[in-house]
């Protein structure tokens, strides 16, 4: 740091109470400051590197959510729109159709198994059913034992 300072003031030591040595005391602490920084930027561009070396496929899953940001946030122009509208229209009839096939295919093989919305809501009639009926078993068992013991 002594080397930047001569550099800077022609390493001559300031007198103390002189303005001189107030500009020099200044710009030496400027030097501190701007070593520091460059340090520390360093360190950051060091860690930014080892972090994508450890974990590349997170670092290209933040910059892809970082440009689809960017991209959300710019304002769509109207060429850009004519050029993508007939994309956008084939993928949104795509995802619809595959959702569409998803159901079917999901409750034919639920009706296959004898598993139908009617087959369900009985199921669970049946099963209310049965837990009221057991809890009326136990309180009456429950009764008739502090019955007994009088």
């Amino acid at each position: 740091m002594s080397d930047n300072r001569s550099e800077f003031d022609g390493g001559a030591e300031p007198e103390s109470g002189d303005r001189g040595g107030f500009a020099s005391s200044a710009r030496q602490r400027a030097i501190d400051s701007y070593s520091s920084a460059r340090d520390r930027v360093s360190g950051a561009g060091r860690q930014a590197a080892d972090s994508l070396a450890e974990a590349p496929l997170i670092a290209l899953a933040g910059g892809i959510a970082a440009g689809a940001l960017i991209a959300a946030l710019l304002p769509r122009t109207e060429r850009e729109a004519q050029l993508v509208r007939p994309t956008a229209r084939r993928v949104r009839e795509s995802a619809k159709a595959a959702v569409r096939a998803a159901r079917d295919t999901g409750t034919q093989q639920l009706t296959d198994l004898g598993l139908t919305r009617e087959k369900g809501e009985e199921t669970i009639r049946s099963l209310f059913q049965g837990i009221t009926d057991a809890a009326k078993a136990s309180a009456k068992s429950a009764l008739d034992a502090s019955r007994e013991r009088r």
